[in-house]
């Protein structure tokens, strides 16, 4: 249990755009009660409060940061999201050793009936579990196209029954939904999934830039694991990504793995798109377990040298933990503050919690703290 009183002093404090040095931060009953500089937080203390010398636990060049917010991710730990509410708790907590406080629970393509059941199941777990942000249905309205690791054979059109039946079995708790907007009747789903108070993503797509912009005008605010399962950025046909970065309502996921995207490319996205990157896991039953052969949904999949792929190559997934992704945004040259927010304040303000990913006084007070090469030494998570 982390303690609702605690004080952590010279740190570098990394958080909302900015780099503070010789930083403090005081949490009272769970949320940010203070911050400031140098020595101040000895008038401050108290003899009840836990107290961190972030430099003593994390070397001289510590970073603290917010908590991690995970918008699409499928498990790990050797457990999946779609197994139930314990290993929910199992991948959960592998992922919070690596800093990410706070979750959405990825659902890949299943039977209505089975997607049904999943999400009103993860509607229950929130009443007890804070740090399960609500479900997110990444199938079954895709391309078979670009159905990537999903079963091609459980994929459906976005039709107004199974839409309405999904939202309702998640009472509330459905914070994103990936569709293809090419689809028939795609474009009044996202209107139906954004009035439902979820976000419409657009992802396993064939659009071209113009349906794409026509998803975001009908209110679609996020792209789905930009440039994986949908065409491609071309100099005469910009596609999906092109609309995206373009559009400044439109927050862009990214799976910083080194495999999902070259490093240049991921640069070129932050960018193009500043302060709308999501760093997501996508990460699958394998992260932070051994390689070898799991289940992703109903298809095989073989983790060999951690990259985890279907039979016929295709990338399934990944074995991502959100630390790795800031590790690997920052050796690809994007700026430490930017690639912390990018795994904060954007992911949480893409799903509807504006008042997750901040440690300014009255947030809650999740927190990471990590080493100089980034590494997590303590992790903490408030209440929200």
């Amino acid at each position: 249990m982390d303690p609702v009183n605690h004080l952590v002093h010279s740190a570098r404090l990394v958080d909302d755009g900015h780099e503070i040095a010789d930083a403090w931060l005081l949490v009272r009953d769970g949320r940010v009660a203070e911050r400031g500089t140098g020595d101040g937080w000895r008038a401050h203390v108290t003899a009840a409060d836990e107290i961190t010398d972030a430099a003593a636990a994390a070397g001289p060049r510590a970073v603290l940061a917010p908590g991690f917010v995970d918008i699409h991710g499928h498990g790990g730990g050797g457990a999946a999201y779609d197994d139930g509410a314990e290993a929910i708790r199992t991948a959960r907590a592998l992922h919070r050793a690596h800093g990410t406080t706070r979750a959405v629970v990825s659902l890949v393509t299943a039977s209505l009936d089975d997607l049904a059941r999943r999400v009103a199941m993860i509607a229950d777990l929130i009443e007890t579990d804070p740090g399960v942000l609500g479900s997110h249905l990444e199938g079954p309205f895709l391309d078979p196209g670009h159905h990537g690791a999903h079963d091609p054979d459980l994929l459906a059109a976005p039709a107004p029954d199974a839409v309405g039946r999904l939202l309702e079995a998640g009472r509330g708790t459905v914070r994103q939904v990936t569709i293809a907007p090419e689809l028939p009747g795609a474009l009044a789903a996202i209107e139906r999934i954004t009035t439902a108070g979820a976000a419409a993503a657009v992802g396993h797509t064939d659009a071209d830039a113009d349906v794409t912009r026509r998803a975001f005008d009908a209110g679609a605010t996020i792209l789905t694991h930009a440039f994986n399962a949908m065409p491609g950025l071309h100099h005469r046909a910009p596609g999906p990504v092109g609309a995206a970065t373009g559009d400044p309502r439109v927050t862009v996921e990214v799976i910083a793995d080194g495999v999902h995207l070259h490093p240049d490319i991921l640069r070129i996205v932050f960018a193009a798109a500043p302060g709308r990157v999501a760093l997501v896991t996508d990460a699958m039953a394998a992260a932070g377990s051994a390689d070898g052969e799991y289940l992703l949904g109903a298809l095989r999949v073989q983790v060999e040298n951690t990259v985890a792929r279907l039979a016929d190559g295709t990338i399934a997934g990944s074995t991502l933990t959100q630390d790795a992704a800031l590790r690997t945004a920052v050796a690809a040259g994007v700026p430490l503050p930017e690639a912390v927010r990018a795994l904060t304040a954007t992911p949480a303000r893409a799903i509807g919690r504006p008042d997750l990913g901040s440690l300014q006084p009255g947030a809650p007070a999740d927190a990471v703290l990590l080493d100089e090469a980034l590494r997590v030494s303590r992790v903490w998570t408030g209440r929200a």
